[in-house]
């Protein structure tokens, strides 16, 4: 019964932890500790707070995220997904205030894992997510502006227009040596990305940029001129007093909602990628509980919301981590520079900062899918920009609560029309007629199926609440099948998840060297896979309208 909560670093190390294993973990987790440190204090001054918490963030989150999660390759600490959330509740209450919303948090998030609820993520439709996501990246990008540039401006206006209003108003006090500086550092970050992709970005740019600051004695705003020098320990673990002013009661508790619901999203979507890379299977329900204690953890330390980093869960993982130990590696390499390089790392300046957190809002934004995404169904568009509109110009709870709202309308919508829900069913080469009706041309009666080829037949719309149904199907199989025929003759329609999942399912045939070959597209559903691009990505040459061509092709394969 508890099975399912037993962290995935006990199962490995109960498995047999041996030196190979302990080899990559060390390399992947210094890599990724290396990589975390320049993010972890961009992320929490841009969130409002000192630079410091972002640190205590990444080593005390960091750690219990990757030793009582259920990932094998969850790299957790703070990341730009909180950022807005942060700096608006810092507004609004205060450290304390987000103190208690994110102790709050930790609890329901526990208590999701504990009910069960870590599945039900999968219900949140794809579009949503890259609504909001990109709708954070675009405000992470404005709030950088100003150190960017090094205007003589005071805490710039929170909402969007406001704040760009007032950048354009000071625009002639740009401080020539901070701007250059900046740009430097985007143009050398641009450099090591295309030239020497092995060395991280992040820190690569940050240590030149330093240097050059401070062998030039470039007169531009440093951590330490502005917040101070970085402390080389932790601070001694204490709880933030808990006494909620009757005035804030409802505003913390909707605070507290807010970063759990996103701690969960953005963590098991982080689990999920980690999956696909390493050919695992987290338990969403144990990263749940492991969640919540990491923010429990962090607070105590003084350090903000925690959740999983996609994208140092994916450096994680090319870099050979092997088991969740690489992440608490990581952990304790970001606790170990403070301890020795305090006075080195609070010379970096923050136009160099401003750089690194602009292009990580590129990467978060993901403009190229979001622009594919406007080429979906009307539906999922219309959910889409409402997740990103809403995040830029009102709130990002907003955001979720009415994108989540229009989301279960169309849903209901697309059930009204549609009488059938999805299925996946496999043809057996045994008997194909079970599964032939009469009088259909289309039909497997009599067709000869090859040896080490699998047919299955998906029937019904695939939207996105059922988009994960072919996810275990290649792990389940005992040997993946040199060819694989997904007949899709019953599909009426395919929306954004759909495709995102059969876009999965492709790249994950092509790492089992199996070749996927559709049949029975046609119509609209031919029509959407084309504008989605999976037309191109699949090959014409492996779509077909009917079993026949599809079988001809196995034959020629195997």
């Amino acid at each position: 019964m508890f099975r399912e909560f037993i962290p995935k670093s006990f199962i490995y190390l109960r498995k047999g932890y041996t030196a190979y294993h302990f080899r990559k973990d060390l390399i992947a987790g210094i890599t990724v500790g290396i990589i975390a440190l320049p993010l972890a204090m961009a992320f929490a001054i841009s969130s409002g707070v000192t630079p410091e918490r972002g640190l205590f963030t990444a080593i005390i989150a960091g750690f219990l995220i990757s030793a009582l999660g259920g990932s094998r390759g969850q790299i957790g600490g703070p990341t730009g997904a909180f950022v807005v959330i942060i700096y608006d509740i810092i507004q609004r209450t205060g450290y304390e205030g987000l103190a208690i919303s994110t102790l709050i948090a930790s609890i329901i998030l526990v208590l999701l894992g504990i009910f069960r609820l870590g599945s039900w993520i999968k219900y949140i439709p794809h579009p949503l997510v890259t609504g909001f996501t990109s709708g954070i990246a675009l405000i992470i990008f404005s709030s950088q502006i100003k150190d960017f540039f090094g205007l003589n401006m005071g805490v710039p206006p929170a909402p969007f227009i406001e704040k760009w209003a007032a950048y354009f108003s000071v625009m002639s006090s740009i401080h020539l040596p901070t701007f250059l500086l900046g740009l430097g550092t985007f143009g050398i970050i641009l450099l090591i990305r295309r030239y020497i992709p092995k060395i991280p970005w992040g820190i690569g740019a940050i240590v030149i940029a330093t240097l050059i600051s401070y062998f030039f004695n470039l007169d531009v705003e440093t951590i330490q001129s502005k917040f101070g020098q970085i402390p080389n320990q932790l601070p001694f673990p204490s709880l933030p007093s808990l006494a909620i002013p009757a005035d804030k009661v409802t505003e913390i508790f909707t605070d507290a909602v807010t970063i759990a619901f996103l701690a969960a999203i953005e963590s098991l979507l982080s689990a999920v990628i980690a999956d696909g890379m390493m050919g695992s299977r987290h338990k969403s329900n144990c990263e749940l509980v492991g969640q919540g204690i990491a923010n429990f953890g962090s607070i105590l330390f003084g350090g903000i919301p925690a959740t999983g980093a996609i994208a140092r869960t994916a450096a994680n993982v090319k870099s050979g981590a092997q088991t969740p130990m690489a992440g608490m590696i990581h952990a304790v390499t970001v606790f170990f520079i403070i301890l020795f390089l305090a006075p080195v790392v609070s010379q970096i300046p923050l136009a160099g900062l401003a750089a690194v957190l602009m292009m990580v809002a590129w990467n978060m934004s993901e403009a190229s899918h979001f622009v594919r995404l406007l080429r979906a169904p009307i539906g999922d568009t219309a959910i889409l920009l409402t997740a990103f509109l809403l995040t830029v110009f009102v709130d990002i709870t907003v955001a979720v609560l009415f994108g989540t709202i229009l989301a279960c309308f169309l849903f209901m919508k697309r059930m009204s029309d549609c009488s059938k829900t999805i299925s996946l069913t496999k043809l057996f080469k045994e008997n194909p007629a079970e599964f032939a009706e009469k009088a259909d041309p289309d039909a497997l009666t009599h067709k000869e199926v090859p040896a080490n080829v699998e047919v299955y037949e998906l029937q019904g719309p695939f939207f996105f609440a059922v988009a994960d149904v072919l996810k275990d199907l290649l792990n389940n199989m005992e040997k993946p099948p040199k060819v694989f025929i997904l007949r899709m003759r019953y599909v009426p329609f395919i929306d954004a998840s759909g495709m995102h999942a059969l876009k999965e399912f492709y790249h994950k045939c092509k790492r089992s060297d199996t070749t996927l070959l559709l049949s029975g597209v046609k119509g609209q559903t031919e029509e959407d896979l084309q504008r989605f691009g999976m037309t191109d990505l699949i090959g014409k040459e492996n779509i077909f309208p009917h079993i026949d061509a599809a079988l001809a092709k196995s034959h020629q394969l195997i």
